[in-house]
């Protein structure tokens, strides 16, 4: 059985990841248009008919702009816990009852073989989470959209073999760019966005020299670059002793375009 994971797009501008674990085929989060997300899967040969769910983080547009229409075109169920639902259901429209799943933040469930665990994280939305997901002896992370890494998060997060983890601003970028103060005030507060030092801070405290995969996500469009984000983060690391070369494979995600697929289990066909 495989385990896969492919980044579509991430950005304020919209945000959709894909997650293969055995018989299931998930997105995280359709922050776009459900034409933009059916492409994406296209891209990666992945048939949208396909899909069996869609796991959303939070209720922001950039997060949720595609998730009522890609429920309704493909009958997929939507889980989310019970604020963001209450949070989204203006945006997404309506959606079938059986298609409308509520778990609880912190109480782990499981979907056949795959353990899904949403945490809380520090954004301004109703309840935002991040997600662990467990699939046999591999785990992947996904942890955007929060202003403050806590120790509880960080110990939820440590010890997976692939992250995706903001790495949003640049500070100085924000701080000179043409945002109005009050918006740069949220974006660097407690319940703002993680800029990339705090990223690279974050991630010296939970790798672990397994050569973990490590994706930079939620970039800002006007306060942050691809380059810059992945030289900041990977002199943090520096710092901290590790070798961005040798014990991490940092890469980038990016506003208009996928990732590689990152496969941490392989079916013994070798088939996507």
């Amino acid at each position: 059985m495989a385990f896969r994971f492919c980044n579509l797009f991430s950005g304020s501008s919209g945000n959709c990841s894909f997650l293969e674990a055995g018989q299931g085929r998930y997105l995280i989060d359709a922050g776009l248009s459900g034409k933009r997300v059916q492409l994406g899967l296209e891209s990666i040969g992945v048939d949208p008919k396909t899909l069996t769910g869609i796991f959303v983080t939070h209720e922001h547009r950039d997060h949720v702009h595609g998730v009522g229409v890609l429920s309704r075109r493909f009958n997929l169920p939507i889980y989310a816990n019970k604020n963001t639902w209450r949070g989204m259901e203006s945006i997404i429209g309506k959606i079938a009852p059986e298609n409308r799943q509520v778990f609880q933040t912190d109480e782990a469930f499981y979907l056949d073989l795959l353990q899904v665990e949403a945490f809380h994280v520090h954004h301004d939305a109703l309840e935002p989470n991040g997600y662990n997901f467990h699939y046999k002896d591999k785990k992947i992370t996904l942890m955007t959209d929060t202003g403050y890494v806590s120790e509880e998060m960080e110990r939820r997060i440590k010890g997976a073999d692939l992250y995706l983890v903001e790495s949003n601003h640049d500070p100085e970028m924000l701080r000179m760019g043409s945002y109005p103060w009050p918006l740069k005030q949220r974006i660097k507060g407690k319940f703002g966005h993680l800029s990339n030092e705090d990223c690279g801070m974050l991630m010296s405290r939970v790798l672990d020299f397994r050569e973990e995969i490590v994706l930079l996500g939620h970039l800002s469009g006007e306060n942050n670059f691809p380059e810059l984000a992945f030289r900041t983060v990977a002199d943090v690391l520096r710092t901290q002793g590790f070798s961005p070369e040798e014990d991490v494979n940092l890469t980038m995600t990016y506003r208009d375009r996928r990732t590689e697929v990152f496969t941490l289990l392989e079916d013994e066909d070798g088939t996507v």
